[in-house]
């Protein structure tokens, strides 16, 4: 039998035989005049929402007997009522059969669906290393798609020649288009971080394959950022929130860039691209990037998410942990399913020359 082992699954599960011994007492108690047997089909109706169509079917017959033995007991197969009570049973077992076996084809269908979308988020959003020298990394995200793990919101680690680059992005829209875009956005990234010495000319490869790919006024905010040998991180805004670094001592920066920059896509000839900005990064400092599914979280008095005010749930000695609570917290403080993917990438800095070799995730 395969039923759900949720709560309000197993409360369905029971159903088909509480309603059926509340007819069957009801109906010996108060008689056959009060005409409560056909109600009997109440079991296979309730059976055909939860489990398979054997189930339904064995409910049924269950019922059908029921019903008999009922009939008997009150005389009323004297008349046509006894007939009638089995015929409504029969009937309603056969409908409760039909939608047993739909549901099940629409769940087997719902299940590959999934396993799609898990494994297009595996190939798109690929684990992000463990850590990267003396950086520890995490990450989280959440799609505002019913039943998806998948949305328009994108991450990536690279532990390039040139230091640790990462990008945290979000796409304009949602949907499959959403996803398209964000492939291309996350391929021509996996391909530049390694060729490109120069972060603003990481950003100008970006620009330039996303502008073959989209159209119309489609586009994508980011953000870039580049740990290197030194102590300190260097950041490329293109139109994204900016990062949120945590201080060893507990402070909370969020650091601008020094002029505000056109998303990836609509950049065009002649207009000046992101300046690219320096901002200190010593061991024991912690950066977490975003996207706005995070920020713009509301609740129930309509208040944006204070991501400021809970930075100190990433205390945790743990990064993975830390970002698990961060997210927890989210959660709670949005009214309803999340209206906006929502994306957050953690890296701390432990100690240490960043380089060398890179841990992934088993």
């Amino acid at each position: 039998m395969t039923v759900d082992k949720s709560s309000g699954s197993v409360a369905l599960a029971w159903m088909p035989w509480a309603a059926m011994t509340v007819v069957a007492v009801t109906d010996i108690i108060a008689g056959p005049d009060v005409g409560f047997l056909p109600l009997v089909s109440l079991g296979p109706a309730f059976a055909s929402l939860v489990g398979d169509w054997r189930r339904t079917a064995r409910i049924g017959a269950v019922a059908l007997a029921l019903t008999v033995a009922l009939g008997l007991y009150d005389g009323l197969f004297d008349g046509r009522r006894g007939l009638t009570a089995c015929l409504s049973v029969a009937g309603v077992t056969g409908v409760g059969l039909a939608a047993a076996v739909i549901r099940e084809r629409r769940e087997a269908e719902l299940a590959n669906v999934r396993s799609i979308a898990e494994s297009a988020q595996r190939v798109l959003l690929r684990p992000v290393p463990l850590t990267v020298g003396p950086l520890q990394m995490a990450v989280s995200y959440t799609s505002a798609i019913a039943e998806a793990r998948i949305g328009g919101d994108l991450y990536e680690v690279v532990a390039s020649p040139y230091g640790v680059r990462v990008i945290v992005g979000d796409v304009q829209g949602k949907g499959l288009a959403a996803v398209e875009t964000a492939a291309v956005v996350l391929g021509a990234f996996r391909e530049a971080a390694h060729d490109e010495p120069d972060l603003v000319k990481l950003g100008e490869r970006l620009e330039r394959s996303l502008s073959r790919e989209l159209e119309g006024e489609k586009f994508v905010t980011a953000v870039l950022a580049e740990i290197g040998a030194g102590d300190e991180a260097v950041f490329l805004n293109f139109g994204h929130p900016a990062p949120m670094v945590v201080r060893a001592d507990g402070t909370v920066d969020f650091p601008e860039p020094p002029s505000y920059a056109l998303p990836l896509g609509l950049g065009m000839e002649g207009t000046e691209g992101p300046q690219p900005y320096r901002v200190g990064f010593v061991p024991g400092d912690q950066l977490l990037l975003y996207t706005d599914g995070v920020t713009e979280a509301r609740d129930e008095e309509d208040a944006f998410y204070p991501l400021a005010h809970r930075a100190c749930l990433l205390n945790e000695p743990d990064a993975h942990h830390a970002l698990e609570a961060l997210r927890a917290d989210l959660s709670e403080h949005a009214v309803g399913p999340p209206h906006d993917d929502a994306a957050m990438l953690l890296v701390r800095h432990q100690g240490g020359p960043v380089g060398g070799e890179s841990r992934k995730p088993q």
